[in-house]
């Protein structure tokens, strides 16, 4: 929330200057709490926020309320409760002017100030020790307003970063319960932050509770509902980042919720909206929606991985042909990590099912998209092993014996003129073998994928340049298939240097 930051002032001390709905804040000095803020307007700011009638909340007891009026928490002290106890009722009146509409905007400006401190972890810390989870619970069930609800959401997702408050969250009986119900909620910036909130608990030490909150069908059903239906980009991004935790979570948390996941229809629904973001992708260049895509692909790749649920995607070939389509896009640049994930994903598809390599073998603009992936791979040995494993299933389909020579030219000249691609990432790759202390994967019992591709490589130029040179030898070429060799794009230099380059690597 980008919202002016306050802090206590000298004139914020002299009751006589501040403004009433600003009581003055205790001195630093009565709490032990380090903190650049005031830690007694923090409370003031909290008390703000507290329903007009404690009697409405069945979630919060009048004794919790009097807690955080009166300043009691681990800085609690005599002189701080007795200067509380004075504004009670001024507060009390003021509270319920705000939430009542008189002065809303008093509230929501109160919140929005909670909300940006409650970024740092000693005032979320702070806040939780004065108890401001029971007043944002009591807000849930008095409170019927969206927007209070987006603040409310927005405070404990900022407090759900720090551990201490996080294990707080969990410990305040009904508020875990009260997060998910928020679901049910049509207003979008409300289920963006509800939806930020459930993922930075799925991703705590404290998972398996929200695993058990969510396991219900019904709200598995309505998280579904919300990210096939949803417009908002940033939307579509944090309710699939909510799946994506799902998925990478303690095995404890998959087996609660993605068996009905899977049977709800994720992988078909993952395949939708990536088709959806291409469409838009291929239209025009929209920033923001960069982002989407890439959660999208990166919670498809995290499925695609999992051995009971794989199979789901391995055998889409609508999944396929998407990614294909983004593997061949021209211009990478501004999707450079969507393409890369694209590609580890057809390595993890074609783990699963190999004939999809036959119908890539032939596909020389795939190929060529492959290899123009490299360059953003030179930092990522995993994503470069996923290249390299995709260029070793397809060119193993390439019988370049029993093809036509100029078919074959064909592969020939789309890896000479990509040489410097294909140099350049063994280079990468033996200078962090060799940063990494590591033996280069090629002297290994099992040859890697990239030994492979570089040994089928080494065959394809060999039988092409020897059948090149004898149809040279004997003049003319009766089936009239092979231009003379000055003729083609590659001459004999750029191929020798290929040759070279990968027996090389080979040899080391």
């Amino acid at each position: 929330m980008a919202v002016e930051s306050h802090s206590a002032t000298p004139e914020a001390a002299d009751g006589d200057q501040a403004p009433s709905h600003h009581p003055p804040a205790p001195c630093d000095e009565l709490f032990d709490v380090s903190t650049t803020v005031d830690p007694g307007y923090i409370i003031s700011l909290i008390r703000k926020l507290l329903p007009p009638d404690g009697k409405n909340s069945n979630k919060s007891d009048h004794a919790s309320k009097e807690a955080v009026l009166t300043g009691v928490g681990e800085s609690d002290g005599m002189e701080t409760a007795d200067y509380c106890g004075q504004q009670c009722q001024r507060v009390r009146n003021d509270q319920c002017e705000a939430v009542n509409g008189a002065d809303s905007k008093l509230w929501e400006e109160s919140g929005c100030i909670l909300w940006d401190l409650s970024a740092t972890r000693t005032h979320a810390e702070f806040m939780v020790e004065n108890l401001v989870l029971e007043v944002l619970l009591a807000n849930f069930t008095v409170l019927n307003s969206d927007r209070v609800k987006e603040i409310c959401l927005g405070i404990i997702g900022n407090l759900a970063c720090h551990d201490l408050p996080r294990k707080q969250i969990i410990s305040t009986k009904g508020l875990v319960e009260m997060i998910v119900y928020q679901l049910v909620s049509d207003d979008t910036p409300c289920l963006c932050e509800v939806c930020r909130v459930i993922t930075l608990g799925l991703q705590g030490t404290d998972c398996v509770t929200w695993a058990e909150a969510l396991q219900s069908e019904n709200i598995l059903t309505r998280l579904l509902w919300i990210i096939e239906n949803a417009l908002n980009p940033l939307l579509i991004e944090r309710s699939v980042q909510f799946l994506l935790a799902i998925i990478e979570s303690p095995q404890e948390v998959v087996s609660i919720l993605l068996p009905s996941l899977i049977k709800l229809g994720l992988p078909n629904l993952l395949i939708k909206l990536l088709d959806f973001e291409l469409g838009i992708l291929m239209k025009e260049r929209v920033t923001e929606r960069y982002s989407v895509l890439e959660i999208i692909l990166s919670t498809i790749e995290a499925l695609s991985v999992i051995d009971d649920h794989s199979q789901e995607l391995s055998s889409s070939k609508e999944l396929v042909r998407l990614l294909c389509t983004l593997i061949k896009l021209p211009d990478k640049f501004e999707v450079a990590n969507c393409c890369v994930s694209a590609a580890v994903l057809i390595a993890n598809i074609l783990s699963d099912a190999v004939d999809v390599a036959l119908e890539l073998s032939t596909d020389l603009s795939f190929i060529q998209g492959l290899l123009d992936i490299f360059p953003f791979t030179s930092d990522d040995i995993q994503a470069s092993s996923a290249l390299w494993t995709v260029l070793a299933s397809i060119l193993a389909k390439v019988e370049e014996s029993e093809m036509m020579m100029s078919s074959l030219h064909k592969y020939v000249s789309l890896l000479v003129n990509n040489s410097d691609h294909i140099e350049d990432s063994l280079l990468d790759s033996q200078s962090v073998e060799s940063h990494a202390n590591m033996e280069p994967s090629i002297s290994s019992f099992k040859p890697s994928a990239k030994t492979i591709t570089l040994r089928k490589i080494i065959n394809m130029l060999s039988y092409w340049t020897a059948a090149r040179e004898e149809n040279l030898d004997d003049g003319e070429d009766p089936n009239h298939e092979v231009e003379p060799i000055r003729e083609c794009k590659e001459n004999k230099e750029n191929v020798h240097r290929l040759l070279e380059c990968c027996r090389k690597y080979v040899q080391l």
